[in-house]
């Protein structure tokens, strides 16, 4: 059986390991958006993964979601990213940024713009403003049909300041409830025109957004996760084996360096998507929000079952060394859910490696 320690390649993917540290908000970057140092020395700790995937970072302002996220939309984000990356090379790893739009995700406090979205359906939720805390959702307003292949293009001018910023490729959030994944959601998306209504039309901006994104730096730099049958967010899906089949075979014909996939539907369902994926597969076990971290036993699961490559989210918060924890069957730290947060160092770059 494959290892979770066996070494990776395809394309330009080449990995030591098959451990992929999962996007994990950590909102610990300047209100401008710009990463700091102690995010160099967060990642750079971690580096030991096969390859990193960076926390969600926004595109454009319109698209910021958290309060202390970092961004990818000026040139001065580029400049302070560039420090993150190049720790995490020089550690010896390889990084990718996850560019997630937030969509309706998102509140005038923090972004200064209405929020939008495929259609002007609110989240039953609320949101953290920062300063004010946590409020209900607003109502998105929908995307004009003019506007929409500006905000796939969106993620390609991210994409391209990615590279200049240092990072290895890009992950595409189309997952959880952010904007790809309401284009995709019957929820979210009521529209009537070619961007909703029927499968065809509700995986088209996904897909635009995948091809720009290619276009731009090279479909072999490009990623991008998804969530079959999750819920959030108020995300809500019909029709999901047809669904995700159709964008699977739409997506497939871009040549993608891969899918991240979280496990938040059925296995046989999850196995058959495998099947029809002709690039590296991403399997993230812990689904939507997992109530323990992810283990060893987990991981190899997964790849039995025909997975290339292992996320781990949650266990790589306390155990920056979670590679050789797994490997030798060391015990996994908990973390401080009270930090995830806060912001600061404190739960953040204090969670030493074991010492032998």
């Amino acid at each position: 059986m494959t290892s979770l320690f066996a070494s990776y390649r395809r394309g330009s993917l080449r990995l030591p390991n098959r451990v992929v540290m999962a996007p994990m908000s950590r909102v610990r970057a300047t209100v401008d958006g710009l990463p700091t140092a102690s995010m160099a020395t967060y990642y750079a700790q971690r580096a030991t993964a096969g390859l990193i995937v960076s926390e969600g970072v926004y595109p454009s302002l319109q698209g910021k979601s958290n309060p202390g996220g970092p961004g990818l939309h000026t040139d001065a984000q580029v400049v302070a990213w560039r420090p993150v990356t190049d720790a995490v090379h020089a550690n010896g790893g390889r990084i990718f940024a996850q560019l997630m739009h937030a969509g309706r995700v998102g509140h005038p406090d923090v972004a200064g713009y209405q929020p939008v979205g495929p259609s002007a359906v609110a989240m039953r939720a609320e949101v953290f403003t920062g300063a004010e805390g946590l409020q209900p959702a607003p109502v998105p307003r929908a995307l004009e049909l003019a506007e929409i292949p500006g905000e796939a293009k969106v993620y390609a001018d991210a994409a391209r300041r990615a590279i200049d910023a240092g990072f290895d490729g890009v992950e595409l959030h189309g997952a959880n409830g952010y904007l790809i994944s309401q284009f995709l959601s019957t929820g979210a998306n009521q529209r009537t025109d070619a961007y909703g209504g029927s499968i065809t039309g509700r995986i088209r901006f996904a897909v635009e957004a995948a091809a720009a994104t290619a276009d731009a730096i090279g479909a072999d730099r490009v990623g991008i996760r998804l969530s079959p049958g999750g819920t959030v967010w108020d995300t809500v899906e019909e029709e999901v084996p047809e669904l995700y089949g159709a964008l699977f075979t739409e997506l497939a014909r871009l040549d993608l360096a891969y899918v991240h996939v979280l496990a938040g539907a059925a296995e046989d369902l999850l196995v058959a998507l495998r099947k029809t994926w002709p690039n590296t597969f991403i399997l993230n076990p812990g689904g939507q929000i997992a109530p323990t971290p992810t283990d060893r036993a987990d991981g190899e699961h997964w790849l039995a079952q025909g997975a290339d490559l292992i996320g781990y989210g949650r266990a790589y918060l306390a155990n920056p060394d979670l590679v050789e924890r797994l490997r030798t069957g060391l015990p996994l730290r908990e973390s401080d859910k009270d930090t995830w947060y806060q912001g600061g160092d404190t739960g953040y770059l204090d969670y030493p490696s074991h010492q032998y």
